[in-house]
């Protein structure tokens, strides 16, 4: 994924969960920004940090730069929410992502399905005439090495989770985190954020769930997945 029109600029605060004021070099005021990230994004989102924006002007926008990108000590993490599943369904469609236990090769992904009362993510298809369903969740927070989901309780998430445990006697179920920064060696929950997410997950993967991870090389005007990153449910965030 490539960005056509990136722009450094300098965090200066946030309004709502949609809206930020940012610097842009030569400007003598801030100008707010569309954050494309509504979690709290609060360990990143600081006064000062240096931020990639990207410029999409129209006629029928309030604002002309999308806040996608910040600058953590000296690494990149990408904060655009809607990235995930454009990488994941593009990723799985290559072959980069690899789900365990899907024994034929990938030929169809469809995005927005849905199953009973939830929509998934990326429905896949295989030439061996299996079906996977997964659901997608972009990782931002980062500690020491460690990427931990997620930064804000998600009612929603755990609607999915429970979704896919359900359909598990089905179909081949997964839970992928697409991490949104490159230096980490282990991804976990944030049982302390979201207690009833944990339960949910973990639920899930007594039930067969599978849950995968991929990092991803990080810059501000690009962002690729890059390896497999082991998932380790009891490591405390």
């Amino acid at each position: 994924m490539t960005y056509q029109d990136i722009h450094l600029g300098t965090f200066i605060s946030r309004e709502n969960r949609f809206v930020s004021y940012c610097q842009l070099p030569g400007s003598s005021q801030p100008i707010p920004v569309h954050v494309k990230n509504t979690g709290r994004c609060e360990e990143l989102l600081i006064q000062g940090v240096e931020v990639a924006l990207d410029y999409q002007a129209s006629k029928t926008r309030k604002t002309d730069y999308d806040l996608v990108a910040v600058k953590k000590g000296k690494t990149w993490v990408n904060i655009d929410s809607q990235l995930p599943n454009d990488l994941a369904a593009s990723a799985l469609e290559t072959g980069k992502i690899q789900l365990p236990n899907l024994l034929g090769t990938i030929t169809h992904v469809t995005r927005e399905v849905t199953f009973g009362s939830s929509r998934f993510d990326l429905v896949v298809e295989t030439d061996l005439g299996e079906t996977a369903i997964i659901e997608v969740k972009g990782m931002t927070l980062e500690k020491n090495g460690l990427a931990a989901f997620p930064d804000a309780p998600t009612s929603r998430g755990l609607k999915h989770i429970k979704g896919l445990t359900k359909l598990r006697k089905d179909y081949l179920t997964y839970l992928l985190f697409i991490i949104q920064l490159e230096p980490v060696q282990l991804a976990t929950l944030h049982k302390e954020m979201d207690p009833a997410f944990y339960e949910g997950v973990q639920l899930a993967k007594e039930n067969g769930v599978q849950i995968v991870a991929y990092n991803c090389h990080v810059t501000p005007e690009i962002v690729e997945i890059k390896q497999e990153i082991p998932f380790k449910l009891d490591k405390v965030f």
